[in-house]
């Protein structure tokens, strides 16, 4: 009876293997099929394109939409306007994040819970969108690039991950150094920042590709084109494009799907090469900081 058990277990483990695998290659696949469709787009013509609803491989390559982009100025500018508001500012996220993770994490810290529950009030509860703009203008961070780095100085929710990264951390190893005579400044940064790294990584990411892909701040606050991030400019770009498509001012390829697509693939690119480097300390680094506590 036991062995009959455990044939039926065994082929019903089995049968929920193979349906776990089916699902799952399916979900991916649907996840990776409009990466895939935009990338075989911006590099087809636009007469490839119209010739097929479905694409998985472009009949006609064409990089004319790639060349396009790239002889606009304007897109450089913004280029370096993202890459100083993504390196800057995750600079700036990092630093504040991390000392006051690591004054969180202090519990015997006079008002610990106090100063935890201030941090997670935000969370649930902020200033809105117009009080928020309002200090903005105060600040004469408009049409600045700062208004998009200084008011997103710090994220809660990453706060709470690397703080509780942070508590995780034996004891054993500050005290040690503290008897060997380092203060709490140099038992941050040479005892818990070294064994902090696969968190510390994780959440530099995080604050990144916020930044990269920040729009709505840039709506808010950026009007001046010199200040445009990536994203404004290709906003500007497809709405541009869509306006003398529809007056019919330039080709009909310049303003076609391909075009918009290898604007996209432009902007997702650099972003995307930096998780190959990073993927390793991605599970190390959310799922201790998330169940430590």
């Amino acid at each position: 009876m036991a062995s009959k058990n455990r044939i039926r277990t065994s082929a019903a483990s089995k049968a929920f293997d193979v349906f776990n695998v089916v699902f799952l290659s399916l979900l991916a696949l649907s996840t990776l099929y409009p990466f895939w469709d935009t990338l075989v787009v911006s590099v087809s013509s636009l007469k490839s394109y119209l010739s097929t609803p479905m694409h998985f491989w472009p009949s006609e390559f064409s990089f004319e939409g790639y060349a396009y982009m790239l002889k606009k100025p304007e897109l450089w500018m913004s280029y370096r306007n993202t890459i100083f508001i993504t390196v800057v500012g995750t600079l700036i996220n990092m630093a504040i994040t991390i000392m006051a993770a690591y004054v969180l994490s202090k519990k015997d810290l006079k008002g610990h819970r106090v100063f935890t529950f201030l941090a997670v009030f935000t969370m649930m509860f902020s200033g809105g969108i117009i009080p928020t703009y309002m200090v903005v203008r105060t600040l004469g961070l408009m049409n600045k690039v700062w208004a998009m780095i200084i008011p997103a100085a710090i994220s809660t929710y990453n706060l709470i991950i690397l703080r509780n990264f942070f508590t995780g951390i034996p004891k054993e190893l500050e005290e040690s150094a503290m008897l060997d005579g380092c203060q709490e400044v140099g038992v941050l940064f040479w005892i818990v920042l070294p064994v902090s790294v696969p968190a510390i990584t994780t959440i530099s990411l995080f604050y990144a590709v916020d930044h990269w892909n920040d729009f709505f701040s840039a709506i808010m606050y950026i009007n001046s084109q010199k200040a445009w991030p990536l994203q404004l400019f290709l906003r500007s770009m497809l709405f541009e494009n869509d306006a003398a498509y529809s007056s019919g001012g330039e080709s009909l390829f310049l303003l076609g799907q391909p075009m918009k697509m290898a604007a996209v693939m432009m902007a997702i690119i650099p972003i995307l090469c930096a998780y190959p480097f990073f993927q390793k300390y991605f599970t190390k680094g959310v799922m201790v900081g998330a169940v430590k506590g």
